[in-house]
């Protein structure tokens, strides 16, 4: 199977961005739209934006691309190899497990579910439909946070004495009727900081405890959160996330990592010059890791496990479920104003 044919469901933002992302990986072809209430199945995004990516009008060819209201017809269509979820995430357990038990292999955006409990049966139902569910976590794919990861594990700079994430942004200005709803949405916390929560466990392992403060701003959930965690290795680790920025301060990402030999700062805004290695004895050095944005290589990597009928190995529903637990112990911290401890 060299070509596999994508269906994706819910219209936003991030369906834009992953139809643009599709276009840069070999052997993808968006064979149908999907969205219960028809915006957008005219595949005009032009009118469609959020905070990161390219922010290009898009616009498909729908000659070749079946539209639909109901999701039952991508489930009954035998030629649809992978279910890409990409609507609100109150609607992402019944949508995966419908899929993965019509057959279909299903990427879903993060986070999985609103909680870790609708997550894990989700990850339950993958693994008895033996399809594969992979969360769309794609900071793991983000070429910087690549960068980062290999230099954390493999000791190259020394161990890491410490380490800082942060991801801030304004509110989001798109969806929301849903993002603004925190018992859908789980605020900042759950679809924006998760991302750098997810990143913590990928380098440093499942944190033994964390403590968090924070506040709710609009949402009624957290809407910004800062983070720390005791991991295994001794390092300090700290993550920061919000959507409470006034407006014009827009998106902001980066982290600063201190090891034993060196530091790396990674800074979104600085453009081409956003990822410096600074190194004692040496002049600050502009890291360029190359290849295609996260987005795109997260595609690559879901669509190359389908030809290869391997499970995905990057990320796991696992991985999916434990940045959920890990989210809901930081609130868990915020609410009592103490440590958590994780299991």
């Amino acid at each position: 199977m060299h070509t596999i044919n994508v269906a994706i469901v819910g219209l936003g933002f991030m369906a834009a961005t992953h139809i643009k992302a599709y276009r840069k990986v070999q052997g993808a072809r968006i064979a149908a739209l999907c969205n219960p209430s028809g915006r957008n199945l005219d595949g005009d995004f032009s009118k469609v934006f959020g905070n990161v990516g390219d922010q290009q009008p898009l616009k498909l060819d729908m000659r070749e691309v079946k539209a639909c209201r109901e999701f039952s017809e991508l489930l009954a269509d035998d030629s649809i190899h992978l279910i890409d979820i990409c609507s609100p995430t109150n609607t992402h357990p019944e949508m995966a497990i419908a899929a993965l038990r019509a057959g279909k292999h299903v990427l879903c955006e993060k986070p999985m579910a609103r909680t870790s409990l609708l997550a894990r049966e989700m990850a339950g139902v993958a693994s008895e439909s033996r399809k594969f569910l992979m969360p769309a976590m794609c900071v793991r794919f983000w070429p910087e946070y690549v960068w980062a990861r290999e230099a954390i594990v493999s000791g190259k700079y020394g161990k890491v004495l410490s380490a800082r994430f942060r991801r801030v942004a304004e509110p989001p200005a798109w969806g929301q009727r849903f993002f603004f709803d925190g018992r859908l949405s789980g605020g900042a916390l759950l679809d924006l900081h998760i991302h750098d929560a997810d990143f913590v466990q990928y380098c440093f392992g499942r944190p033994s405890r964390v403590f968090a403060s924070g506040y709710s701003k609009f949402s009624g959930a957290i809407d910004h959160v800062v983070a720390q965690y005791e991991v295994a290795s001794g390092a300090v680790v700290h993550a920061e996330g919000s959507w409470a920025m006034s407006p014009g301060f827009g998106f902001s990402a980066g982290f600063t990592i201190n090891f034993e030999k060196a530091t790396a700062d990674f800074d979104l805004s600085r453009g081409g010059d956003a990822l410096k290695l600074f190194q004692d004895g040496h002049s600050p050095l502009v890291i360029k890791p190359g290849g295609e944005d996260g987005y795109a290589q997260e595609l690559a990597h879901i669509l190359d496990c389908i030809r290869s009928e391997k499970a995905p190995s990057v990320v796991t529903p696992e991985d999916g479920v434990g940045a959920i637990e890990l989210c809901e112990a930081e609130e868990a911290s915020i609410r009592s104003g103490q440590p958590v401890q994780l299991a």
